[in-house]
């Protein structure tokens, strides 16, 4: 256990970055503009800055006009030739670390190239300030008294012509400074085990008698391995565990569906949820504030944002807006250009902003996982906040859920079809699917519209599958642990019918 004056050591080091947030949260506008050319400045004498003339860009404007937003296609053959051992292509410094991800179940691995700006200025520098927003917002807090544990991506990180690839949580713990890893549990040896069964057992084994203080990891898996702990010591709550377990740092999918799970698994009224939001291709909101939903968009972390309006998205030919553009309440793409050398490149999320003073945002979605075949535009955060609804009123809970749709067919009108693994299913499924439908109806009001006297679309379909449906997919696909998510809603059947055949 970390003695006491440990932790007043560790808690004034994280505390003093706060001064250096307050300066992006004065000057927003400022401090981006100012990144904006910093990274062009470095970036002029690559390939990618001369193709683009960096040394002439003056503007912002100009930066727009010159410099494509592109999609990982459009960059892999770059990409691809930086892994093969060529440099200076889209960033000066050498890169040598690539984080394989493919976001959700698709065969198709992108490789995202991490400069070590980004491990130690974005990545690195998020985890600190991740620490020191929970220290300023709870004095009382004894979280360096014990150990956090984390639950990363299940695969090391694999070596290919003096390159590196791997999960992005396997490159972080492979980068992380002495402290952060004297005060995390597992070992880092258990931590970057590939096979993920055998993982969560190593976990266990080695946690279950340490002093944890916090969690973090992705909710869906998170939830497996308490589970799993609850199983192997036969104790009924995870307190019972680790009595002095205070927080949660979570991220990577939608809270709301595990929210009622976990408030039964750790039983303490006063126990802190705190939400991040990061990708393999940057760290880029971090909850500011005890129990709010709101996330603060971090603007110092090599990163320089901007926007495309939802309502004239249209990929790499969209017309993307600075922050300083940006309005309450819509719905926007995220486009970032970073210290890892991705420029004007389309992340695939969606968010909205709830304060423009400082910028708070909430994850709505990803441009491509929404299903509006019937020109419904029903998207992830609609979806959650039905499915939120129903449950409340029904008194249950879900695992996992994905949604498609059922295509009209001569005199078959169309529909939606959910497959949903409840960790405590409804007694009525017809009620509950009412409730959702309902719900929808009240969100949305495209979709709405389009269920109008059933005229375009008719009652949804809903499945309650078997518990561990999901998990039993995942594993088929080889995609267990870590950083692997289950996609919500598709415009495609490929997915419902894949599980539904299980």
């Amino acid at each position: 256990m970390a003695i006491p004056f440990v932790n007043s050591i560790i808690s004034w080091f994280l505390k003093k970055r706060k001064h250096q947030m307050e300066l992006f949260i004065k000057y927003p506008v400022d401090v981006q503009n100012e990144l904006l050319f910093g990274l062009i400045q470095v970036a002029k004498n690559t390939e990618f800055g001369k193709k683009y003339d960096f040394s002439s860009i003056k503007s912002y404007e100009d930066f727009a006009l010159r410099v494509p937003i592109q999609q990982y296609e459009s960059i892999e053959p770059l990409i691809e030739r930086c892994r093969k051992g060529e440099q200076n292509l889209f960033w000066p410094t050498k890169i040598k670390w690539f984080a394989k991800s493919s976001g959700t179940t698709n065969a198709k691995s992108k490789f995202i190239p991490v400069s070590d700006e980004a491990i130690e200025d974005c990545h690195l520098k998020a985890g600190k300030d991740m620490l020191c927003l929970y220290i300023n917002n709870n004095e009382e807090t004894r979280l360096f008294n014990g150990k956090g544990l984390r639950l990363g991506g299940s695969a090391a990180v694999y070596e290919d012509n003096n390159s590196y690839f791997g999960d992005l949580s396997a490159i972080i713990i492979e980068n992380m400074p002495f402290w952060a890893d004297f005060s995390s549990a597992p070992s880092q040896e258990v931590a970057l085990m590939s096979e993920w069964e055998t993982k969560m057992e190593a976990i266990i084994s080695e946690t279950i008698n340490e002093d944890i203080t916090s969690l973090v990891g992705v909710p869906s898996w998170m939830l497996v391995l308490l589970n799993k702990v609850l199983e192997k010591t036969g104790k009924d709550h995870i307190l019972e565990v680790w009595p002095n377990l205070e927080v949660y740092f979570h991220g990577g999918v939608n809270f709301n569906p595990y929210r009622e799970q976990y408030k039964k698994l750790i039983p303490k009224k006063d126990f802190k949820y705190y939400e991040t939001y990061n990708a393999s291709e940057g760290f880029f909101a971090l909850q500011d504030i005890n129990g709010c939903l709101d996330l603060l968009l971090m603007l110092d972390y090599g990163i320089f944002y901007e926007f495309i309006p939802m309502n004239n998205y249209d990929g790499e030919t969209s017309k993307a807006i600075p922050i300083s553009k940006v309005r309450l309440h819509e719905n926007y793409a995220v486009v970032i250009t970073t210290n890892g050398g991705l420029w004007r490149y389309l992340i695939g999320d969606t968010i909205k902003f709830t304060s423009l003073n400082p910028y708070r945002i909430r994850i709505t979605g990803r441009t491509k996982h929404h299903i509006n075949v019937f020109g419904e535009e029903l998207i992830i955060e609609n979806a959650e906040e039905a499915l939120k609804l129903a449950c409340s009123k029904t008194k249950t809970t879900i695992t996992d859920y994905t949604v498609g749709p059922i295509f009209m067919d001569g005199k078959i009108k169309g529909s939606h079809e959910w497959v949903i693994e409840f960790a405590s299913a409804p007694d009525n499924l017809e009620y509950f699917t009412e409730l959702l439908d309902n719900a929808l109806k009240s969100i949305n009001s495209d979709y709405e519209a389009k269920r109008y006297n059933n005229m375009t679309l008719v009652m949804p379909k809903v499945h309650s599958v078997r518990k561990g449906l999901f998990y039993s997919w995942l594993k088929k696909k080889g995609k267990l642990g870590g950083q692997h998510k289950v996609p919500r809603l598709s415009n495609k059947r490929d997915f419902v019918e894949e599980l539904l055949s299980l």
